[in-house]
């Protein structure tokens, strides 16, 4: 019996990774796709050659890698004010320290133009994965993802 619980994990944990899908969870926060609204959740798919934005097993687009022609990256940071006034309610000290602390929030932009078709797009990342998405985007683009943060910019 045991060997027939192992040969069936066996054969089963496999065909279980190949299933799983290979993206990234994104939020998109605005750009040329048409058919997405700024906040919604859509999956990011890098592969070999192209890059591939879904929602729901939908394709919205799909750019080739050798179209991209910038990658961008930045960061909003803020302070958690909202959840501080909320625990000041409850206990004034904790409430304070919390107002003391920061939040985080990382922007990957992306445009390109593949013959007449142009586009960008900016999409706001979980902090876990936008190291590993900039480096996916960077190696099948060859392009070097620059820092908006650095950019400066006069109104």
């Amino acid at each position: 019996m045991k060997r027939l619980i192992a040969l069936f994990l066996c054969l089963m944990v496999p065909s279980f990774a190949i299933a799983a899908d290979n993206g990234y969870k994104v939020t998109y926060d605005g750009g040329s796709l048409q058919d997405v609204k700024p906040g919604n959740s859509v999956q990011l798919v890098i592969e070999p050659t192209t890059i591939k934005v879904k929602q729901a097993k939908n394709d919205l687009v799909s750019i080739p890698a050798s179209s991209v022609t910038e990658i961008s990256y930045g960061q909003d940071v803020h302070r958690r004010i909202g959840a501080a006034i909320g625990l000041a309610v409850v206990s004034f000290g904790v409430g304070a320290l919390m107002a003391l602390t920061k939040s985080k929030k990382h922007y990957v932009g992306l445009t390109w133009a593949d013959g007449d078709k142009k586009g960008g797009f900016a999409m706001q990342c979980d902090k876990n994965e936008y190291r590993g998405i900039l480096a996916a985007l960077e190696g099948i683009t060859g392009k070097k993802a620059v820092n908006s943060d650095n950019m400066t910019v006069k109104n």
